[in-house]
């Protein structure tokens, strides 16, 4: 029912969206004498934002046409290297340049937005890495018949995803693991180093992952502890209505995720439309425009699978099973010490609110075989989650940390 009410909403609000965009297009149209009128551009303005925050949302293009290496403009194509039921491995593809650079497998969250979040990371790492990207299905897009997917399978994605690059490329690839995947791709690092496989990850970096959630608890942390597990399976997960291709599934909605991540900071939000609003109202479209860019992928969303929704705020936020040594994958313990040969680097956000100082850095601590020179932590000054991996510091500060990184352990 939860979901059939969210659907009944969302087909609302789109017919209310188109309406908002002919009301405010009428009162733009020079040739509308009602476009003078002294409260048209306020009503107008007032349109927009409505129209753009009511507008129903698909899976976003990664839009990335072109990039720099070493001084040359090339030609950028994105390319499936291989389909899995649940995702995809895709590859940015350079043409006419950068063939001996690293291979490097970008791994995006799966917590209810689409790889396109990590756009920003992707077009800073084009230039001096082959980049790969874990592009996740949405769930609701599966059918019943492709069967399940919980955290194991995450690990089996990444460790089959990093083989499929070593027999392409003839490289061990290097690993960037931006928010919640941090633990699936440590707990993949420490299986293939444990039976020593071919195509282990060079480096490891983990950006804003919640290695060990018991280290500065944030909201998020205290939401999945303070309740059992049996209130998250009867009051977070739905059925996907029959009408999509996944119909019958259960699923956590992608719609409660970002629910609960507009109510964390929900007066910036809104200070972020006014914004838009009085940006609209002087005519200033560049800066409106940047807004509605952000707000175009942030309210993108998709669905995840139930098992892993479940077995991740069992395993990685209530029982912490990874720091405690105590993670099991296919019946196999995930040991940390067994990571000999990957170097491991942990960034974290002064000022990030989903993962708190410390969580990632856990990572480092635990890889106990792993010599000093193999480690490195980078905590970047008054950056957010989302600026860790996005935006001007992430590309002026941050990337650099990663590239010499990865330069140093090639």
């Amino acid at each position: 029912m939860l979901y059939d009410a969210y659907e009944v909403q969302r087909s609302f609000l789109a017919g209310a969206s188109k309406l908002a965009g002919m009301g405010a297009g009428w009162l733009h149209n020079p040739a509308n004498p009602f476009a003078y009128a002294t409260g048209s551009p306020l009503v107008a303005a007032a349109l927009d934002v409505f129209a753009h925050a009511a507008a129903p949302r698909g899976k976003p293009d990664f839009g990335l046409h072109q990039t720099v290496v070493r001084g040359k403009k090339v030609a950028v194509h994105e390319e499936i290297v291989r389909r899995e039921p649940f995702g995809q491995l895709k590859r940015f593809v350079r043409k006419g340049g950068g063939e001996s650079d690293p291979p490097l497998l970008i791994v995006a969250p799966m917590s209810g937005h689409y790889a396109t979040l990590l756009r920003g990371t992707v077009e800073r790492m084009l230039p001096k890495h082959d980049v790969y990207i874990t592009d996740w299905r949405d769930a609701k897009m599966v059918p019943l018949s492709d069967g399940t997917f919980d955290l194991d399978d995450y690990i089996d994605y990444l460790i089959e995803f990093l083989e499929t690059i070593g027999e392409e490329t003839g490289k061990r690839a290097h690993m960037l693991a931006v928010c919640q995947p941090a633990v699936p791709a440590y707990a993949a690092t420490a299986l293939m180093n444990a039976s020593n496989n071919k195509w282990r990850p060079k480096s490891l970096t983990m950006m804003g992952g919640p290695i060990d959630t018991r280290k500065a608890p944030t909201a998020v942390n205290t939401l999945a502890t303070e309740r059992p597990l049996g209130w998250f399976s009867r009051n977070a997960i739905a059925t996907v209505p029959l009408y999509y291709p996944g119909g019958g599934r259960k699923v956590y909605p992608g719609f409660l995720q970002l629910a609960g991540f507009m109510a964390m900071n929900l007066g910036d939000h809104l200070i972020s439309h006014w914004e838009m609003f009085k940006h609209l109202v002087e005519g200033d479209e560049e800066s409106a425009t940047s807004t509605q860019k952000f707000y175009d992928e942030y309210r993108s969303v998709c669905d995840m699978a139930s098992e892993f929704y479940l077995q991740t705020v069992e395993e990685v936020f209530q029982k912490h099973s990874l720091p405690k040594g105590k993670l099991m994958h296919r019946g196999k313990k995930v040991d940390p010490g067994a990571i000999k040969d990957t170097a491991l680097l942990a960034i974290e956000g002064e000022r990030d609110d989903i993962s708190g100082i410390g969580q990632t850095k856990a990572a480092l601590d635990i890889a106990t075989a792993l010599q000093g020179k193999k480690k490195q932590y980078f905590l970047a000054p008054d950056v957010g989650h989302y600026g860790i991996f996005n935006g001007r510091k992430w590309r002026e500060k941050i990337a650099p940390v990663v590239e010499d990184w990865i330069a140093a352990n090639n």
